[in-house]
């Protein structure tokens, strides 16, 4: 496939969604550091994928089947979700934690967000090279509102909890509790779409439910800076 399509179709999806998720970010992050972040999370997908590599036989020994749902093994599945939210927290906390330009809890979420899909567009990406034509069209489609958009839905509930982290003066306890719920959103996803393969409304349904919580998220918190701000500003009166 010739490259430039390749990009395109490869970013695309990534790209549009970002532009959709920043537009929650009442205080907007800076261009450079968001596209930092973006690139960031890019390189995560190659540590994740050769955590997975290397541990898949590991998985495969530990046999965990839900009748009824799939007879396959659903170790892998599970590891790979914790695997791959573990290695996003990672790579994204590793370059934010000190930036003077993490100053509100909300921008957990957003910079959570931007490295999952900085994630998600480097799959795309090889994915669309290894198909051509319509099927890398399709498949690319697929990803859009499937594996791209839970790549950013599962890291923004990740990044709520390390906000409410932030705000509570405890961020290991929220964070390993917003780890927990990410991989598992994460690990759900990935079995009704091994399980549905062929009727996929049920792993649609399922992000759109978590797309709604997720907005819901995104204004609480931006109800919560806007209400700390009125109190900033009242407690220090401009001078008459």
């Amino acid at each position: 496939m010739n490259l430039l399509l390749a990009l395109t179709l490869g970013f695309a999806p990534g790209l549009i969604w970002l532009a959709f998720f920043l537009k929650e970010d009442i205080h907007p992050e800076p261009r450079r550091m968001i596209a930092k972040v973006f690139f960031v999370g890019g390189l995560s997908a190659f540590f994740a994928y050769v955590l997975e590599y290397y541990s898949k036989s590991f998985f495969g020994g530990y046999s965990f089947i839900i009748n009824g749902l799939s007879e396959a093994n659903l170790t892998p599945f599970l590891g790979f979700a914790v695997i791959e939210e573990i290695v996003k927290f990672l790579f994204v906390w590793s370059i934010i934690r000190k930036s003077p330009y993490f100053d509100e809890p909300i921008d957990a979420m957003i910079y959570m967000i931007t490295g999952a899909l900085g994630f998600a567009t480097a799959e795309n990406f090889f994915i669309v090279l290894s198909n051509s034509g319509v099927e890398a069209f399709n498949v690319i489609l697929l990803r859009f509102i499937g594996a791209t958009l839970l790549h950013a839905l599962s890291s923004a509930v990740l990044g709520y909890m390390w906000a409410w982290g932030m705000k509570k003066k405890s961020l290991p306890f929220y964070i390993f509790g917003g780890m927990i719920f990410a991989s598992f959103f994460h690990f759900v996803f990935n079995i009704l779409v091994y399980s549905f393969n062929n009727f996929l409304i049920y792993p649609t349904v399922f992000l759109a439910a978590i797309g709604f919580v997720v907005l819901y998220d995104f204004e609480k918190l931006r109800k919560e800076e806007i209400i700390e701000e009125k109190i900033k500003s009242n407690s220090n009166p401009l001078p008459s």
